[in-house]
């Protein structure tokens, strides 16, 4: 199975370490009843969707001295009954690793799934506007929900607080907008600075500070547009990147979808997920 470049690298010790919580002095069942029996298994989708955790699942096997076989690619669209890998080794290999790499596979899956359909609607009505998700992650998973959120075709925002500048209301209660920005561009130009605005006032005072980035935060989408018409009277708009965030779901997404927005950002996407139905079947013996 081939991996794009652009996707982060899970370690393989982290994802080792989700089998030790799963069974940390072994797999006492299968240790008992299976034994060294040799098997074949798939595992298989139980719904529409995307596919994603197939590459993490597959070193997870390998690492066990399990053959996996991919059958789907990650980011790929499957439909339920699909078979996603299938699997040549021994059993009880095979079942040591299943519910954590259904797991992996499970979240991974649920969160590219809504993604890419959220995703879809904005090229519909907005070419150009992406989805983004948030730093709302379940700790010591977010490497996987946002490589999820990729192969979604999401935008996953920052990875960490060490990745880009994002100044908020908590930092404004201790600082000013315009020496807020003024520090964290003399700190580097090489990352634009994000301000985060709650009214169109803040919004005006975030770009004329300099701000590269405006996330218009927890707005309805009137405000939105009246915060965009503040900023193209201004002369403010041509330069600035425009994400909204806060209370959008899918049911309101389109109404922020509006000429201007840039980015539209949603917790929801990690914070809120739906498990994507996958499942691990033991093949019968010829």
């Amino acid at each position: 199975m081939e991996t794009r470049s652009d996707f982060p690298v899970i370690p393989l010790d982290v994802l080792l370490s989700f089998v030790k919580e799963d069974a940390p002095f072994g797999d006492i069942t299968s240790d008992a009843v299976v034994d060294g029996t040799g098997c074949r298994a798939v595992i298989v989708a139980g719904q529409d969707g995307v596919a994603a955790g197939l590459e993490e699942a597959t070193r997870l096997f390998s690492a066990y001295g399990v053959q996996v076989f991919g059958e789907r690619e990650d980011g790929s669209a499957v439909p339920r009954g699909a078979v996603l890998l299938s699997l040549t080794g021994s059993a009880g290999s095979i079942l040591l690793v299943e519910r954590t790499a259904l797991n992996i596979i499970g979240r991974m899956s649920g969160i590219a799934t809504r993604t890419r359909e959220l995703q879809d609607q904005l090229d519909q009505i907005r070419p150009g506007c992406r989805i983004a998700a948030t730093r709302k992650t379940a700790p010591g998973l977010r490497l996987l929900d946002k490589k999820a959120v990729i192969l979604g075709r999401g935008d996953p925002h920052r990875s960490s607080l060490s990745d880009g500048f994002l100044i908020k209301d908590n930092h404004l209660v201790l600082v000013p907008v315009d020496e807020a920005v003024r520090r964290a561009k003399a700190l580097t130009r090489y990352k634009p600075v994000e301000v985060e605005a709650g009214s169109p006032d803040e919004a005006e005072r975030a770009a004329r500070a300099g701000a590269d980035i405006l996330l218009l935060d927890n707005m309805d989408p009137r405000t939105v547009q009246t915060t965009l018409e503040n900023l193209e009277r201004g002369g403010l708009l041509g330069h600035l990147v425009i994400e909204v965030s806060g209370g959008i779901n899918d049911q309101n997404i389109r109404e922020y979808a509006l000429p201007g927005v840039d980015i539209i950002s949603l917790g929801s996407l990690t914070h809120s997920v739906c498990n994507f139905d996958v499942s691990l079947d033991v093949l019968p013996s010829n």
